[in-house]
């Protein structure tokens, strides 16, 4: 989600003006996704790297972040309307202990929705990601091979020291979700910002020249079109992976 800061400097308003637009145009996404069948989709709405910003943007950034996930709570909200199972992933410990409260409600309290899957990146980078997954491996690892020793008799094979990638996986933060079909990064912007690295291999990734508050369904629809119109090569690649 690109380009809220540029919005707000674009049309001088005050700090914080565009994350709020921003939330909107979030709001108009996802019923646009729910309603032409897309049930799986992951917003990147905090990198760790934000936590660099001035003390005063991050605090900002922290209320406003609060404010929008209790609203997900009201009983009229999108995702009790529609049915949509919200997670938080990252290094939620990164976060101010209301906001990683507030998370924590949100989900539990959808955790019976079905319809939809909504997961929501926060104090999230895909390197952090990618070693946290690593270290929980190996811990994995360690605490098997410490297990077996333990109970005797136990001749170590050279292949049960080894990490597979199926144990990374399932320790990555983003375990629960399957991989993504389409990335759209606004602001004409081509980079992926360590944002799903390890997942992303095999996707369509769209840059619509708009900011992320003037995102609308003319992107979104352009964005669905050209990946069916490459989806077959997509679905081969994945298959040669």
């Amino acid at each position: 989600m690109d380009g809220n800061r540029r919005y707000t400097k674009r049309w001088k308003l005050m700090q914080g003006a565009g994350h709020k637009v921003g939330y909107s145009a979030l709001m108009s996404m996802l019923k646009y996704c729910y309603e032409l069948g897309v049930r799986n989709v992951t917003i990147y709405a905090f990198s760790i790297d934000n936590f660099k910003r001035s003390p005063e943007e991050v605090q900002s950034l922290m209320d406003l972040m609060l404010d929008k996930i209790e609203e997900l709570l009201r009983e009229e909200s999108i995702v009790n309307r529609y049915g949509i199972r919200v997670y938080f992933s990252g290094n939620l410990k990164l976060l101010n202990e209301p906001v990683r409260l507030a998370a924590e409600r949100v989900m539990l309290a959808t955790a019976k929705n079905s319809k939809a899957v909504l997961s929501i990146c926060v104090a999230y980078t895909s390197t952090n990601e990618i070693v946290h997954a690593v270290q929980e491996s190996c811990e994995e690892k360690w605490d098997e091979i410490a297990l077996l020793n333990s109970s005797g008799g136990y001749e170590p094979d050279e292949s049960d020291h080894l990490i597979k990638v199926t144990d990374i996986e399932k320790h990555m933060y983003m375990a629960f979700a399957p991989d993504p079909d389409i990335i759209i990064r606004t602001s004409g912007e081509t980079r992926l910002s360590n944002f799903l690295l390890w997942q992303s291999a095999n996707c369509y990734l769209y840059s619509p020249s708009v900011l992320w508050p003037e995102i609308g369904f003319r992107q979104f629809l352009w964005a669905i079109l050209n990946f069916q119109r490459i989806q077959f090569y997509l679905d081969k690649k994945r298959k040669q992976s």
